[in-house]
């Protein structure tokens, strides 16, 4: 396997406060966490009964920069990595977590780090391993869905059954006859779908009007995009949004989760490539992402546009952080109740 830009995590970056080296209900992420080599994966042992997740990081935000944004991102793996060390372990020994380590931007060569992410999404899922990958800008998004296409395509059928499900303030359908960036991926990936003959299914959750152009309303609607609007996220109307979610999981085999860090309220948010005053609330927001995942329908996960450089007091990587204990107990919840 040829992964290019390509390196294992530092050890450091998983270390944090030990209560006791032994006791299994006082343990931290960080006294579990494997760091393994995506091209030495032969001796990695998998115990199928275990939910086995697999950390990667996208080292990229050149297409925040050729979408004007603010720079930064690209630190975001390692600042939620380091939050992730000292959350507790609340799944005993039922758990196995792996990072794989990360794929790097060089010399602004998105376009490459968007294909070795494909190639490392595709032998973490071949390995029968649940993949997180840490962004980095969203332009992640291209690489992780073709890798997820190219792990699904041994059966013809379950590519043509995935359905996308995005966290975002933005559509991410911009024209790209420039080249790709954070706003384009999946205009993209619609293009893609059209040349190898496979539906394009997209649900956007917490679209803000005032952050994308009628422009880019009219062509969402015309892919026959299904959004909801951030500020329809109310309670009077959870219970129509909850059965809409549910309506677009279940016309699919597979369902790929996409988190777009600046869908969230800058209050809990601040770090991010492109802050909403009128984002959504980070509770809101997780119990319809714990909804998602106990459809036991996703194949695989990533987070975008976590950027250090603009957070406060590590604000934002935290929130993230506990999203993703979050999904993880949730993942395995669901392989308890198998």
């Amino acid at each position: 396997m040829d992964l290019k830009n390509y390196s294992t995590t530092i050890s450091k970056l998983w270390t944090g406060r030990i209560d006791d080296p032994d006791d299994i209900d006082s343990f931290r992420m960080h006294q579990i966490v494997r760091l393994i080599d995506l091209t030495r994966l032969s001796s990695i042992v998998i115990e199928p009964s275990k939910l086995n997740i697999c950390f990667i990081g996208f080292n990229c935000d050149e297409g925040v920069a050729r979408n004007l944004g603010r720079k930064g991102a690209r630190d975001g793996a390692e600042y939620i990595r380091r939050e992730l060390a000292n959350l507790p372990v609340t799944f005993g020994n039922d758990v196995i977590i792996f990072d794989a380590g990360d794929i790097s931007c060089v010399d602004g060569n998105m376009e490459e780090a968007q294909v070795h992410l494909k190639i490392a999404v595709k032998v973490i899922l071949d390995k029968n391993l649940f993949p997180i990958v840490l962004g980095g800008g969203h332009e992640l998004a291209f690489g992780h869905y073709n890798g997820i296409i190219d792990h699904l395509a041994i059966k013809a059928k379950d590519a043509l059954s995935l359905g996308i499900i995005n966290f975002d303030a933005h559509f991410d359908l911009r024209p790209y006859k420039n080249g790709g960036s954070s706003g384009t991926m999946f205009a993209q990936i619609a293009d893609s779908c059209v040349e190898q003959l496979r539906p394009f299914s997209y649900m956007c959750l917490g679209i803000q009007a005032s952050s994308n152009t009628i422009s880019l309303f009219k062509k969402a609607d015309a892919l026959g995009v299904r959004y909801i609007l951030g500020k329809d996220f109310v309670e009077p109307n959870f219970e129509s949004i909850s059965k809409s979610i549910d309506d677009f999981i279940y016309r699919h085999d597979h369902i790929y989760f996409t988190l777009c860090s600046d869908v969230i309220n800058a209050s809990f948010a601040p770090g991010v490539s492109a802050i909403q005053p009128f984002g959504m609330n980070a509770e809101v927001v997780l119990a319809f992402i714990k909804q998602i995942f106990k459809s036991k329908r996703v194949v695989s996960f990533d987070v975008a546009e976590v950027s250090p450089r603009f957070d406060q007091d590590n604000r934002t990587a935290k929130l993230i952080a506990i999203i993703i204990f979050a999904i993880i107990n949730t993942l395995n919840e669901n392989k308890r109740a198998k």
